[in-house]
C-alpha cells in the first residue's frame, strides 16, 4: 500500500515539475496597445497633472519607460513602420485614405512573423493599412480580426464593425468592446502562445466618450495648457489657441483607455498569465490639438519633436526590472525585431529591416550602444533626429538636450553637425523616399477565394458629376447627391477571380426617389435592379460629440441591398455605380459596395 501511494505521489510530482518545465520553456505572449492621437503629453506619467493615468503608468513602474521614441507624424505611416520594422514610404504607405494607406503586398508583418513561429494572434481596432484582401489584416497574419480597417469612424457607440470580413454591430463604446474582445482571445488562447495587437481608436476625432469619463472634465480648470506652437506643425506655422473643450474630451477620452488598460492588466493577473506576458503601449502621432504636450514644438502631421515623440512603456515580469528608463532614442521600426529577439521568434522577412532590436536596453545586457539617426517623414517633409540634436523639415538645427522646444536654431553655431545631417537627409531621400510612388495605380482587389467577400467603401471610390462626398476627410464619408442618370460613382478595381458575384448597395432613399434603376457595370460585365423600398434614415453622431468633428462626416444606418447577380471577368478596370431611370428627383446615397464571389 505504501509503495502504491509512493508511486501516485511521485507521479504526481513528476507531473507538477513536467508543467512547470513547460511553462518555464514557452515563450512569453505579446500585448501590443496602440492608441490613436494620443501624444506624449497625454499621460500623467509624462507629469501631466490634468489628468490620472494609473495603470498606463503602472507599467512603467513595473518596466521600462523610453525617454526618447519617435513615430510618424500621422496614423498609418506609424502602423506601417511597427508591422513592417521598416520606414513607411519603403512600404507604399504614403497617404491616409483613398489606397494610399495601404501596404505592399511583399511586406512581412510581425503578424506573419509570430504566426510563422507557432504563435495564435489577433488585431482588434483601427487596422490603417488596406481594406480588402490580400490588404486586409486577416491577410497580413492576423487569423482573428475585429474593428475597422479605415483610417477614423463616424460614432463609437455601437457602431458597424467588420469581424473576419463580415459586417457586424459593435456593443457598447467602441474602445469597450475592442477591449472585451481582446480579453475574450486572451482568455481563450490562455493555453497557447498569443500575439494580441489592440489598436485602439482614441482620441481620435469624433470626440465621443461615455458620460462617466466626461463628467470629470465637463468643467474642469485644467492648469496645464498648450503655449500656442503645439499647433504649428499642423497650421503651417500658423499658431492657435487651445481649444478648451477639445482638451476636456480628448483627456476624458485618455482616461478611458487607461481604464480599459487595467482591465487588460486584471484580466493576466487573474489568468496567471502576467509573468509571461510582454504588455507594449505607445501612440502613433502626436497629439490632434493643441493642448499641454510638454512645451515641445509640433504636433499631429508635423515632423517636428512634439510631432512625433511617442510613449513607450513596456512590461515584462522577471525580465525588464521595474523602473527601468530607457535613454538611447528608438522608434516604431525597432519594434519587430525587439518583440522577436525577445520572444525568441527567428525574423524571416522579404527584405531587410531598417530598425534594430533594442532587447538589450530593455534587459539591461547592452553594454555599448552606438549613435544612430532615426529620421521622420510626411508630406515629403524630412527631419532627422541623433541623440543630441534634431534638424527639422527646414534645415535648421536644434539641441534636443539644451532646447527640448526647439526655440534657437544653432547651425552656424554647430556646422559640421548640421553638414553631416543634411547630408544623412540627402541620402535617405535618395535611398528610402525614391521607393515611394504618391502616383498610386495599384487598384482595389477583389475576389479571392480565400477571402470571397470584398468591400468597397465610399472612401476607396471617385465621384462624378453631380455626386459629392458627405464631408471632405474621405475615410467614413459616403456618397450623395446623386441627381440623374450622368452622375456615377466608380472604383479602379482588378478581378482575381472570374466568376459568379453577388452585389450589395449600402444605401439610403428618400421616399420620392423610390423607382430608380441603378446599374453596376465591369468592363462587358453589368447587373441592375430598381429601388422598391424606401430608406431615409437620419444623420446621427452630432449627439454623441463632445467637440466640433470639423470635416468628419456624421453617418446614417445603410442598408444592405441586393442588387443582383452579375458574372464578373478577370481583369482591371473600373468597376461603375450608374442609373439608368431616374424618375424622382434624386437616386439613393451610397455608403459602399460589397461583391461576394459564389462560385
Amino acid at each position: 500500500m505504501l509503495a502504491r501511494i509512493f508511486i501516485a505521489v511521485s507521479c504526481v510530482l513528476a507531473s507538477l515539475n513536467s508543467a512547470r518545465a513547460a511553462e518555464a520553456q514557452r515563450r512569453p505572449n505579446i500585448l501590443v496597445i496602440l492608441t490613436d492621437d494620443q501624444g506624449w503629453g497625454d499621460l500623467s506619467v509624462h507629469g501631466n497633472t490634468n489628468l490620472s493615468t494609473p495603470n498606463i503608468d503602472s507599467l512603467a513602474r513595473d518596466g521600462a519607460l523610453f525617454d526618447r521614441f519617435f513615430v510618424c507624424p500621422v496614423c498609418s505611416p506609424t502602423r506601417a513602420e511597427f508591422l513592417t520594422g521598416r520606414y513607411h514610404p519603403r512600404s507604399g504607405v504614403w497617404s491616409t485614405s483613398a489606397g494610399g494607406e495601404r501596404m505592399d503586398l511583399d511586406e512581412t508583418t510581425i503578424a506573419d512573423v509570430f504566426r510563422a513561429a507557432g504563435y495564435t494572434t489577433a488585431a482588434y481596432g483601427k487596422w490603417h493599412n488596406g481594406s480588402q484582401w490580400p490588404y486586409h489584416p486577416n491577410a497580413r497574419g492576423f487569423a482573428d480580426y475585429y474593428g475597422f480597417p479605415s483610417g477614423h469612424w463616424g460614432d463609437y457607440f455601437s457602431p458597424p464593425l467588420e469581424h473576419n470580413g463580415k459586417i457586424v454591430r459593435g456593443k457598447g463604446f467602441i474602445i469597450d468592446d475592442l477591449t472585451n474582445h481582446a480579453m475574450e482571445f486572451i482568455e481563450a488562447n490562455r493555453d497557447r502562445e498569443f500575439f494580441c495587437y489592440l489598436p485602439l481608436n482614441t482620441p481620435h476625432s469624433p470626440m465621443q466618450v461615455p458620460d462617466e469619463f466626461y463628467e470629470k472634465f465637463r468643467d474642469a480648470d485644467l492648469k496645464l495648457r498648450a503655449d500656442g506652437r503645439e499647433s504649428a506643425g499642423k497650421k503651417g506655422g500658423k499658431k492657435a489657441g487651445e481649444d478648451i473643450v477639445f482638451t476636456r474630451a480628448a483627456l476624458a477620452m485618455c482616461e478611458n483607455i487607461d481604464w480599459n488598460v487595467g482591465r487588460l492588466l486584471k484580466k493576466l493577473d487573474e489568468l496567471k498569465l502576467a509573468d509571461n506576458t510582454i504588455v507594449l503601449y505607445f501612440c502613433d502621432n502626436g497629439p490632434n490639438s493643441a493642448r499641454w504636450n510638454g512645451g515641445m514644438r509640433g504636433r499631429k502631421g508635423s515632423t517636428d519633436e512634439g510631432g512625433v515623440r511617442s510613449p513607450l512603456l513596456v512590461r515584462w515580469p522577471g525580465h525588464v526590472q521595474p523602473a527601468t528608463k530607457v535613454t538611447p532614442i528608438c522608434g516604431a521600426i525597432d519594434l519587430l525585431p525587439t518583440l522577436a529577439e525577445l520572444a525568441d521568434v527567428p525574423v524571416k522577412t522579404r527584405k531587410p529591416l531598417d530598425g534594430t532590436s533594442v532587447a538589450g536596453l530593455l534587459l539591461g545586457t547592452a553594454d555599448d550602444w552606438r549613435e544612430r539617426l532615426i529620421f521622420s517623414h510626411w508630406g515629403g517633409k524630412v527631419s532627422v533626429r541623433s541623440q543630441r540634436y534634431r534638424l527639422d523639415a527646414e534645415g535648421r538645427l536644434y539641441d534636443m538636450l539644451a532646447d527640448s522646444e526647439q526655440t534657437k536654431d544653432v547651425a552656424d553655431e554647430q556646422r559640421d553637425t548640421a553638414a553631416k545631417l543634411i547630408e544623412a537627409v540627402d541620402r535617405w531621400r535618395s535611398d528610402v523616399l525614391s521607393e515611394l510612388n504618391t502616383d498610386d495605380e495599384r487598384p482595389f482587389p477583389v475576389g479571392y477565394r480565400d477571402f470571397p467577400i470584398t468591400h468597397l467603401p465610399a472612401r476607396d471610390g471617385v465621384e462624378h458629376g453631380h455626386v459629392v462626398r458627405s464631408a471632405k476627410a474621405p475615410n467614413c464619408s459616403f456618397f450623395t447627391g446623386w441627381t440623374n442618370t450622368s452622375d456615377r460613382i466608380t472604383w479602379h478595381v482588378e478581378v482575381a477571380t472570374p466568376g459568379r458575384y453577388e452585389a450589395v448597395i449600402h444605401y439610403t432613399c428618400a421616399p420620392a426617389n423610390v423607382g430608380a434603376t441603378v446599374e453596376v457595370s465591369f468592363l462587358d460585365a453589368a447587373c441592375d435592379g430598381k429601388v422598391t423600398e424606401a430608406h431615409d434614415p437620419p444623420l446621427y453622431g452630432k449627439e454623441h460629440d463632445r467637440a466640433d468633428r470639423g470635416s468628419e462626416s456624421f453617418v446614417k444606418d445603410f442598408k444592405p441591398w441586393r442588387l443582383g447577380e452579375v458574372t464578373l471577368p478577370k481583369g482591371r478596370g473600373q468597376l461603375t455605380l450608374r442609373a439608368t431611370d431616374v424618375p424622382g428627383p434624386g437616386v439613393i446615397d451610397v455608403r459602399g459596395v460589397t461583391l461576394t464571389l459564389l462560385e
